[in-house]
Protein backbone atom coordinates (compact mmCIF):
# COMPACT_ATOMS: atom_id res chain seq x y z
CA UNK A 1 0.00 0.00 0.00
CA UNK A 2 1.28 3.45 -0.99
CA UNK A 3 -0.11 6.57 0.70
CA UNK A 4 0.10 9.77 -1.34
CA UNK A 5 -0.60 13.33 -0.19
CA UNK A 6 -0.28 16.47 -2.26
CA UNK A 7 0.59 18.82 0.58
CA UNK A 8 0.31 22.00 -1.49
CA UNK A 9 -0.84 22.96 -4.97
CA UNK A 10 0.56 26.46 -5.48
CA UNK A 11 3.29 27.76 -7.76
CA UNK A 12 5.57 30.77 -7.35
CA UNK A 13 4.43 31.88 -3.89
CA UNK A 14 2.40 30.52 -0.97
CA UNK A 15 -1.02 32.08 -0.51
CA UNK A 16 -3.30 32.23 2.54
CA UNK A 17 -5.42 29.48 1.00
CA UNK A 18 -2.78 27.53 -0.97
CA UNK A 19 0.63 26.15 0.00
CA UNK A 20 3.42 25.59 -2.49
CA UNK A 21 3.54 22.33 -4.41
CA UNK A 22 4.97 19.44 -2.42
CA UNK A 23 4.24 15.72 -2.52
CA UNK A 24 4.63 13.26 0.32
CA UNK A 25 4.47 9.48 -0.06
CA UNK A 26 4.50 6.79 2.63
CA UNK A 27 5.38 3.18 1.99
CA UNK A 28 6.37 0.37 4.33
CA UNK A 29 7.32 2.67 7.22
CA UNK A 30 9.34 5.10 5.11
CA UNK A 31 8.33 8.52 3.81
CA UNK A 32 9.41 10.30 0.64
CA UNK A 33 9.09 14.04 0.11
CA UNK A 34 9.24 15.56 -3.39
CA UNK A 35 9.94 19.31 -3.30
CA UNK A 36 9.88 21.46 -0.19
CA UNK A 37 8.78 25.02 -0.83
CA UNK A 38 8.05 27.65 1.78
CA UNK A 39 5.21 26.53 4.04
CA UNK A 40 5.62 22.77 3.45
CA UNK A 41 6.03 22.20 7.19
CA UNK A 42 2.69 23.88 7.89
CA UNK A 43 0.95 21.93 5.14
CA UNK A 44 2.31 18.72 6.63
CA UNK A 45 1.16 19.74 10.09
CA UNK A 46 -2.32 20.53 8.78
CA UNK A 47 -2.47 17.07 7.22
CA UNK A 48 -1.37 15.44 10.46
CA UNK A 49 1.64 13.69 8.92
CA UNK A 50 5.08 13.70 10.55
CA UNK A 51 8.41 14.67 8.96
CA UNK A 52 10.39 12.37 11.24
CA UNK A 53 10.17 9.20 9.09
CA UNK A 54 11.15 11.03 5.88
CA UNK A 55 14.12 9.04 4.59
CA UNK A 56 14.29 10.45 1.06
CA UNK A 57 13.82 13.95 -0.33
CA UNK A 58 13.69 14.54 -4.09
CA UNK A 59 13.94 17.95 -5.70
CA UNK A 60 12.68 18.67 -9.20
CA UNK A 61 14.81 21.82 -9.53
CA UNK A 62 16.23 24.69 -7.50
CA UNK A 63 13.70 27.48 -7.91
CA UNK A 64 12.75 28.90 -4.53
CA UNK A 65 9.13 27.72 -4.59
CA UNK A 66 10.42 24.14 -4.67
CA UNK A 67 13.24 24.19 -2.12
CA UNK A 68 13.10 27.31 0.10
CA UNK A 69 11.32 25.43 2.88
CA UNK A 70 14.23 23.01 3.34
CA UNK A 71 16.14 24.69 6.22
CA UNK A 72 13.08 24.84 8.43
CA UNK A 73 12.13 21.28 7.54
CA UNK A 74 15.59 20.03 8.49
CA UNK A 75 15.47 21.86 11.82
CA UNK A 76 12.04 20.39 12.55
CA UNK A 77 13.32 16.89 11.77
CA UNK A 78 16.32 17.48 14.04
CA UNK A 79 14.11 18.69 16.87
CA UNK A 80 12.08 15.49 16.49
CA UNK A 81 15.23 13.62 17.59
CA UNK A 82 15.85 12.06 14.23
CA UNK A 83 19.26 10.38 13.94
CA UNK A 84 18.92 8.25 10.77
CA UNK A 85 20.70 9.47 7.60
CA UNK A 86 18.63 11.46 5.09
CA UNK A 87 19.08 10.91 1.35
CA UNK A 88 18.52 13.85 -0.98
CA UNK A 89 18.13 13.40 -4.73
CA UNK A 90 18.18 16.21 -7.27
CA UNK A 91 19.85 17.80 -10.31
CA UNK A 92 23.54 18.54 -10.55
CA UNK A 93 24.48 21.19 -8.00
CA UNK A 94 22.32 19.71 -5.25
CA UNK A 95 25.19 19.44 -2.76
CA UNK A 96 26.13 23.11 -3.20
CA UNK A 97 22.53 24.30 -2.89
CA UNK A 98 21.83 22.20 0.21
CA UNK A 99 25.06 23.30 1.91
CA UNK A 100 24.20 26.93 1.18
CA UNK A 101 20.72 26.60 2.67
CA UNK A 102 22.21 24.85 5.70
CA UNK A 103 24.01 28.04 6.67
CA UNK A 104 20.94 28.69 8.81
CA UNK A 105 20.58 25.04 9.84
CA UNK A 106 24.21 24.03 10.43
CA UNK A 107 23.88 21.60 13.32
CA UNK A 108 21.75 18.54 12.76
CA UNK A 109 21.75 15.20 14.63
CA UNK A 110 21.65 13.23 11.38
CA UNK A 111 23.77 12.87 8.25
CA UNK A 112 22.65 14.24 4.87
CA UNK A 113 23.70 12.31 1.77
CA UNK A 114 23.25 13.97 -1.62
CA UNK A 115 22.76 12.08 -4.88
CA UNK A 116 23.11 14.29 -7.95
CA UNK A 117 21.30 13.12 -11.07
CA UNK A 118 22.94 13.01 -14.48
CA UNK A 119 21.69 12.26 -17.97
CA UNK A 120 18.12 12.07 -19.19
CA UNK A 121 16.94 9.40 -16.76
CA UNK A 122 18.06 7.44 -13.74
CA UNK A 123 16.59 4.64 -11.61
CA UNK A 124 17.37 4.44 -7.89
CA UNK A 125 16.43 1.20 -6.15
CA UNK A 126 15.31 0.85 -2.53
CA UNK A 127 13.89 -1.92 -0.38
CA UNK A 128 10.61 -2.83 -2.07
CA UNK A 129 10.33 0.16 -4.42
CA UNK A 130 12.25 2.36 -6.82
CA UNK A 131 12.37 6.01 -7.78
CA UNK A 132 12.67 6.80 -11.48
CA UNK A 133 13.94 10.29 -12.34
CA UNK A 134 13.51 11.74 -15.81
CA UNK A 135 14.59 15.08 -17.25
CA UNK A 136 11.87 17.49 -18.39
CA UNK A 137 11.92 20.87 -20.15
CA UNK A 138 12.01 23.95 -17.91
CA UNK A 139 14.22 27.04 -18.04
CA UNK A 140 16.64 25.38 -15.60
CA UNK A 141 17.57 21.69 -15.25
CA UNK A 142 14.48 19.96 -13.94
CA UNK A 143 13.43 16.35 -13.30
CA UNK A 144 10.16 14.54 -12.89
CA UNK A 145 9.90 11.50 -10.61
CA UNK A 146 7.98 8.24 -10.56
CA UNK A 147 7.61 6.13 -7.43
CA UNK A 148 7.21 2.49 -8.46
CA UNK A 149 6.33 -0.38 -6.14
CA UNK A 150 6.94 -3.63 -8.00
CA UNK A 151 5.04 -6.80 -7.18
CA UNK A 152 6.48 -10.26 -7.53
CA UNK A 153 4.54 -13.12 -9.04
CA UNK A 154 2.76 -15.71 -6.94
CA UNK A 155 4.63 -18.70 -5.58
CA UNK A 156 3.99 -21.75 -7.78
CA UNK A 157 4.13 -24.97 -5.72
CA UNK A 158 4.00 -27.09 -8.88
CA UNK A 159 7.29 -25.57 -10.05
CA UNK A 160 8.86 -26.31 -6.67
CA UNK A 161 7.64 -29.91 -6.79
CA UNK A 162 9.02 -30.42 -10.29
CA UNK A 163 12.42 -29.26 -9.04
CA UNK A 164 12.25 -31.90 -6.31
CA UNK A 165 12.61 -29.34 -3.55
CA UNK A 166 11.54 -30.24 -0.05
CA UNK A 167 8.79 -28.03 1.35
CA UNK A 168 11.06 -26.70 4.09
CA UNK A 169 12.97 -24.72 1.43
CA UNK A 170 9.97 -23.20 -0.31
CA UNK A 171 9.53 -20.25 2.03
CA UNK A 172 13.17 -19.21 1.70
CA UNK A 173 12.93 -19.06 -2.07
CA UNK A 174 9.62 -17.23 -1.86
CA UNK A 175 11.32 -14.55 0.26
CA UNK A 176 13.98 -14.02 -2.41
CA UNK A 177 16.80 -16.18 -1.05
CA UNK A 178 19.14 -18.07 -3.41
CA UNK A 179 19.81 -21.63 -2.26
CA UNK A 180 22.81 -23.89 -2.83
CA UNK A 181 21.76 -27.50 -2.23
CA UNK A 182 23.76 -30.61 -3.10
CA UNK A 183 25.76 -28.81 -5.75
CA UNK A 184 22.71 -27.18 -7.38
CA UNK A 185 21.65 -23.51 -7.34
CA UNK A 186 17.99 -22.60 -6.88
CA UNK A 187 16.83 -19.03 -7.51
CA UNK A 188 13.44 -17.46 -6.64
CA UNK A 189 12.42 -17.05 -10.29
CA UNK A 190 12.48 -20.86 -10.61
CA UNK A 191 9.42 -21.15 -8.34
CA UNK A 192 7.58 -17.86 -8.93
CA UNK A 193 4.99 -16.93 -11.53
CA UNK A 194 5.02 -13.85 -13.75
CA UNK A 195 5.39 -10.49 -12.02
CA UNK A 196 2.04 -8.89 -11.18
CA UNK A 197 0.96 -5.28 -11.64
CA UNK A 198 2.49 -3.04 -9.02
CA UNK A 199 1.78 0.58 -8.07
CA UNK A 200 3.08 3.64 -9.89
CA UNK A 201 2.78 7.35 -9.15
CA UNK A 202 4.38 9.89 -11.46
CA UNK A 203 5.02 13.52 -10.51
CA UNK A 204 5.99 16.28 -12.91
CA UNK A 205 6.02 20.01 -12.44
CA UNK A 206 7.59 23.05 -14.13
CA UNK A 207 7.94 21.84 -17.70
CA UNK A 208 6.64 22.19 -21.20
CA UNK A 209 4.90 19.01 -22.40
CA UNK A 210 7.58 16.69 -23.77
CA UNK A 211 7.61 13.05 -24.86
CA UNK A 212 9.70 12.01 -21.86
CA UNK A 213 6.84 12.86 -19.51
CA UNK A 214 4.34 10.65 -21.32
CA UNK A 215 6.88 7.82 -21.61
CA UNK A 216 7.79 7.87 -17.92
CA UNK A 217 4.22 8.32 -16.68
CA UNK A 218 2.92 5.51 -18.88
CA UNK A 219 0.42 3.30 -17.08
CA UNK A 220 0.63 5.23 -13.80
CA UNK A 221 -2.12 4.72 -11.26
CA UNK A 222 -1.81 8.42 -10.47
CA UNK A 223 -0.20 11.16 -12.57
CA UNK A 224 0.36 14.46 -10.75
CA UNK A 225 1.19 17.16 -13.27
CA UNK A 226 1.54 20.89 -13.23
CA UNK A 227 -1.27 22.97 -14.67
CA UNK A 228 0.05 26.47 -14.24
CA UNK A 229 -2.73 28.06 -16.24
CA UNK A 230 -6.37 27.14 -16.72
CA UNK A 231 -7.15 30.13 -18.92
CA UNK A 232 -6.83 29.05 -22.60
CA UNK A 233 -5.53 32.49 -23.59
CA UNK A 234 -2.45 32.00 -21.39
CA UNK A 235 -0.91 29.27 -23.54
CA UNK A 236 1.60 31.76 -24.98
CA UNK A 237 2.66 32.71 -21.46
CA UNK A 238 3.05 29.02 -20.58
CA UNK A 239 5.35 28.58 -23.58
CA UNK A 240 7.39 31.68 -22.70
CA UNK A 241 8.07 30.59 -19.12
CA UNK A 242 8.18 26.86 -19.90
CA UNK A 243 5.11 25.80 -17.98
CA UNK A 244 1.94 23.93 -18.94
CA UNK A 245 -1.75 24.65 -19.28
CA UNK A 246 -4.46 22.38 -17.88
CA UNK A 247 -5.22 21.15 -21.38
CA UNK A 248 -1.62 20.22 -22.20
CA UNK A 249 -1.39 18.23 -18.96
CA UNK A 250 -4.63 16.43 -19.84
CA UNK A 251 -3.27 15.55 -23.29
CA UNK A 252 -0.17 14.06 -21.66
CA UNK A 253 -2.34 12.01 -19.29
CA UNK A 254 -4.35 10.70 -22.23
CA UNK A 255 -1.21 9.86 -24.19
CA UNK A 256 0.40 8.09 -21.22
CA UNK A 257 -2.68 5.98 -20.50
CA UNK A 258 -2.71 6.83 -16.79
CA UNK A 259 -5.64 5.96 -14.55
CA UNK A 260 -6.14 9.41 -13.04
CA UNK A 261 -4.69 12.92 -13.23
CA UNK A 262 -4.26 15.48 -10.47
CA UNK A 263 -3.45 18.99 -11.63
CA UNK A 264 -1.22 21.13 -9.42
CA UNK A 265 1.26 24.07 -9.32
CA UNK A 266 -1.35 26.72 -10.05
CA UNK A 267 -0.46 30.31 -10.88
CA UNK A 268 -1.26 32.71 -7.98
CA UNK A 269 -3.70 34.45 -10.34
CA UNK A 270 -5.68 31.20 -10.78
CA UNK A 271 -8.11 31.42 -7.89
CA UNK A 272 -10.79 28.93 -9.00
CA UNK A 273 -9.21 26.03 -10.95
CA UNK A 274 -12.44 24.04 -11.01
CA UNK A 275 -14.02 26.57 -13.39
CA UNK A 276 -11.92 25.18 -16.24
CA UNK A 277 -12.31 21.47 -15.57
CA UNK A 278 -15.23 20.71 -17.88
CA UNK A 279 -13.05 21.39 -20.93
CA UNK A 280 -10.14 19.50 -19.35
CA UNK A 281 -12.33 16.42 -18.79
CA UNK A 282 -13.30 16.44 -22.45
CA UNK A 283 -9.64 15.57 -23.08
CA UNK A 284 -9.11 13.31 -20.04
CA UNK A 285 -12.25 12.40 -18.05
CA UNK A 286 -10.39 11.24 -14.91
CA UNK A 287 -8.81 14.67 -14.32
CA UNK A 288 -9.11 16.47 -10.99
CA UNK A 289 -8.15 20.01 -10.00
CA UNK A 290 -6.22 19.00 -6.90
CA UNK A 291 -6.42 20.92 -3.66
CA UNK A 292 -4.07 21.19 -0.71
CA UNK A 293 -3.99 18.07 1.44
CA UNK A 294 -5.61 15.82 -1.18
CA UNK A 295 -4.56 12.25 -0.49
CA UNK A 296 -5.05 8.75 -1.82
CA UNK A 297 -4.32 5.24 -0.61
CA UNK A 298 -3.11 3.11 -3.51
CA UNK A 299 -3.35 -0.67 -3.16
CA UNK A 300 -2.37 -3.63 -5.29
CA UNK A 301 -5.05 -4.95 -7.60
CA UNK A 302 -6.86 -7.91 -6.06
CA UNK A 303 -6.67 -11.12 -8.04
Amino acid sequence: MLDICLLGTGGMMPLPYRWLTSLMARYNGQSILIDCGEGTQIAMKEKGWSPKPIGIMCFTHFHADHISGLPGMLLTMGNAERTEPLLMIGPKGLTKVVNSLRTIAPELPFEIRCMELSGSSQVIGFDGFQIEAYKVNHNVTCYGYSIVVNRAGKFDPLKAERLGLEKRYWGRLQKGEILELEGKTYTPDMVMGEARKGIKVSYCTDSRPVEAIAVNARGADLFICEGMYGEPEKKAKAKEYKHMTFYEAAELAHKAGVQRLWLTHYSPSLTRPEEYMDKVREIFPQAVAARDGMSMELKFDEE
